[in-house]
């Protein structure tokens, strides 16, 4: 079965707590609940792609432990092809604790675990290069940053390649990135990521992505939506209104709608009308997941009609 893409990135479990306020330096909040559940940026996206009928696969590790069985049953559960997760007979499984207040803005703090022990040699390279798409996205630790370098290298051209760079990567720099960058074919960072790298807006940093070879950007910009260029084509696409419960996962979400558009050939513009919408739904639930939709609730007719009319 050849596989439609292969998502590569850190496999953690989240333990969001509900708080009545972010609490700055010095300060003390409220915790109003907890919950539990399987995360990870590109498994957030994996599961979203799953969700939507494409053939998808995962790159990660996992301790060999409660967490680690979670993260690899829930993967399953959805379909993903988990051949690439290794398991480790030491250490422990990567735990994300985010804090989620009443307005569903958040604070993340990361405990990778295993995950920052991955290397090219946990990877199957003839596995990963009988698939059409390889979608990366952020580690904490070198050795899986570097283990994604040497794979992108390694892969045959036909083998197109996606970045969700993450704060993680943004802050390393262009110059640190650019042996991803340069292989890329589509990149998709948010705006804040973008002026990292590039120190530039929307349209300006785009173009110096697109300088390095890239073909497509997507600049994820939270309640405004979203910019997709190609150099060609330029489009602000504005986002869908909905109730925010949670804003987690968003940018994932946002990937697993936007990479399914581009896969199945659709434009651009109907691409990140598409991710705008998966990430509408994202975040009208609790957690990552819990409110990414299946391809039998997406009539992208009706989707445009809600957009304010049919686009090309």
């Amino acid at each position: 079965m050849t596989l439609d893409i292969i998502c590569f990135g850190a496999l953690n479990i989240d333990r969001l707590y509900r708080v009545d306020e972010i609490a700055g330096r010095g300060e003390e909040r409220r915790i109003l609940g907890v919950n539990e559940q399987p995360g990870g940026s590109a498994a957030n996206t994996a599961v979203g792609l799953a969700r939507l009928g494409l053939k998808v696969g995962f790159i990660g590790k996992v301790a060999n432990d409660r967490e680690g069985k979670i993260l690899i049953s829930d993967l399953e559960k959805e379909g993903i092809d988990v051949k690439g997760v290794k398991v480790s007979s030491s250490g422990r499984s990567g735990v994300v604790n985010g804090y989620v207040d009443q307005h569903g803005e958040r604070a993340l703090y990361v405990d990778p675990g295993v995950n920052d022990t991955l290397t090219l040699r946990d990877i199957d390279l003839s596995w990963v290069s009988s698939a059409r798409f390889l979608h990366l996205t952020s580690f904490v630790g070198e050795k899986p940053f570097e283990a994604q370098i040497q794979l992108v290298e390694r892969l045959p051209k036909n083998v197109r390649v996606s970045l969700d760079p993450g704060h993680l990567y943004a802050i390393k720099g262009l110059k640190r990135l650019e042996p991803i960058i340069r292989r890329c074919n589509i990149l998709i960072p948010n705006e804040k990521e973008l002026k990292l790298l590039t120190g530039k807006g929307p349209e300006e940093g785009a173009e110096t992505l697109l300088s390095y070879g890239v073909s497509v950007v997507a600049v994820k910009l939270g309640h405004k939506g979203c910019y997709v260029t190609n150099g060609e084509e330029k489009h602000w696409l504005r986002t869908f209104k909905v109730k925010v419960v949670d804003t987690t996962g968003a940018g994932d979400a946002f990937c697993a709608g936007f990479l399914y558009g581009i896969i199945k050939d659709m434009s651009i513009k109907d691409s990140g009308i598409l991710g705008n919408y998966i990430a509408s739904r994202c975040i009208t639930k609790s957690g990552a997941r819990a409110g990414l939709p299946y391809i039998s609730e997406i009539d992208l007719a009706k989707i445009y009609e809600l957009y304010g009319g049919s686009v090309g």
